[in-house]
């Protein structure tokens, strides 16, 4: 029988000493990271030679693994005054990190503390904790705005873009032409289909000479955050997000009091559950194209021969009984909801009202459309 083997008192001492060892020195790495936060002016060299440690060797794996695969955009605010560990605490709230404490260590190691951004930032889910911090800590730039408003079809925007921020209308059209671009809700267009439609209006904050693409993104990021989740409710109307989308459109150049929305919605709605044609002006317009002598896309006083002409693309709804085969401009979120949500009428019919004031006047049949026409 094998004699077992004892344990020396020196081995003993050793064991032990390391052992404290290890200890304190975890107890000094915990107390160090807890103590380095947004409001240490900078970090000491054990500071720094403790942290690089916990990163390289304990978390990098969790710097680089992000929340989930989801890459919807989120909209992100960082207050004024607000420090890093809030910051991290804001990111692991709304589902953007998941660990705001390891967001707060990323930053202060890699001194980008100091360069994050009072602001709105487009944050996804699928971004890493440094893609995360690369993304709140743009460097203060000097920044326009443009406001881009509701109805204007894409050509009109890229008119807006060149006017007042210099961005070329011929670069943006050529990229608003393609929707090859990696959002879940431009997945399933149609082959040839431009982002006619999905370059949300809005008011956007640009750093100084921003690109084409810059806007275009910034755009599309602003649709993913405010219209995509809206059109999971288009199921229920029986259409795709697309033709929802596209209604709205139509709704949007018609409408010019916000309340009559969803009142002219419901006209075009009860059209098409009855196979009527939508007879839309706007389509026509559309169809038609720019007016040199009128110097717009939209041609006023569109003519009877006007309603007849039949564009290749078919989006002149005189002629075609169905949707245009995408949208005509840009709607607003309250032109959206409308059609999502549209007043519950039996209205097959709208016209202009004659005092001018922009509002209309609705019937239920042609009879009673005919009486309102103005003299």
């Amino acid at each position: 029988m094998k004699r077992q083997a004892k344990l020396s008192p020196v081995k003993v001492v050793i064991f032990v000493v390391a052992l404290a060892a290890l200890v304190f020195a975890a107890s000094k790495l915990s107390q160090q990271l807890s103590n380095v936060n947004a409001t240490t002016t900078s970090l000491t060299s054990l500071d720094k030679t403790l942290i690089g440690l916990y990163l390289d060797l304990i978390r990098n794996n969790d710097l680089d693994r992000p929340m989930s695969n989801d890459p919807t955009p989120q909209l992100f605010v960082v207050q004024p005054g607000e420090s890093v560990s809030e910051i991290g605490t804001n990111l692991q709230q709304q589902g953007l990190v998941r660990d705001g404490d390891l967001f707060r260590l990323y930053v202060r190691y890699n001194s980008l503390d100091n360069t994050i951004n009072a602001g709105t930032f487009t944050l996804r889910a699928n971004m890493s904790i440094p893609e995360v911090a690369q993304t709140l800590q743009r460097a203060l730039a000097v920044e326009t705005q443009i406001t881009i408003p509701e109805g204007k079809r894409m050509e009109e925007v890229a008119e807006l873009l060149e006017e007042q921020v210099g961005i070329g209308a011929d670069e943006f059209l050529r990229l608003a032409r393609r929707a090859d671009y990696n959002y879940p809700f431009l997945q399933d267009l149609p082959e040839g289909a431009s982002l006619e439609g999905y370059l949300f209006p809005d008011t956007y904050r640009l750093p100084q000479n921003p690109t084409a693409q810059d806007i275009l993104l910034k755009m599309l990021d602003n649709y993913g955050v405010k219209v995509a989740p809206l059109m999971e409710q288009a199921a229920a109307t029986g259409q795709s997000a697309r033709q929802v989308l596209t209604l709205a459109s139509i709704v949007e150049r018609e409408a010019v009091i916000a309340t009559e929305r969803p009142l002219i919605a419901s006209v075009y709605l009860n059209r098409q559950k009855i196979g009527m044609a939508l007879q839309a002006d706007p389509t026509t317009q559309y169809a038609l194209g720019y007016q040199p002598d009128q110097k717009s896309w939209w041609k006023t006083g569109l003519t009877a021969e006007d309603l007849k002409y039949a564009d290749p693309a078919g989006y002149n709804t005189y002629v075609t009984a169905d949707l245009p085969p995408g949208p005509i401009a840009s709607p607003g979120l309250s032109s959206i909801e409308a059609v999502i949500t549209p007043a519950q009428t039996t209205y097959l019919f709208f016209v202009a009202s004659c005092n001018e004031d922009g509002s209309h006047q609705f019937s239920n049949t042609f009879e009673e459309h005919q009486t309102k026409l103005c003299p």
